[in-house]
């Protein structure tokens, strides 16, 4: 099981990449990992903001790109598509990279 600090070091070191390849101008870390509760069988959740322009597989294509760097099932959140009983909650625990 990865920490934290080992996410977002991953996150880090793609970062470029993962902004090229899949318009992702912003990416975090929120949920059960942000807020140190991550467990074995846990997902990592991912939150991104991304550009103009950006479809649905950039968004499955950056899924995909993550769970292979990450070694475990990722769950990615569109900012656009935060449900607004949600949005002020995961805004304050997301640690952003």
């Amino acid at each position: 099981m990865k920490t934290l600090e080992e996410i977002i070091s991953i996150l880090k070191k793609h970062r470029d990449e993962i902004k090229r390849e899949f318009k992702a101008e912003i990416i975090g870390v929120f949920g059960s990992y942000a807020r140190g509760e991550g467990k074995p069988d846990s997902d990592i959740d991912i939150l991104v903001r991304f550009m103009e322009g950006a479809t649905v597989f950039d968004l499955v294509g950056l899924a995909e790109y993550l769970e292979e760097k990450l070694g475990v099932r990722v769950d990615i959140v569109s900012e656009r598509a935060l449900r607004p009983e949600l949005k002020d909650r995961i805004l304050k625990e997301v640690v952003i990279v």
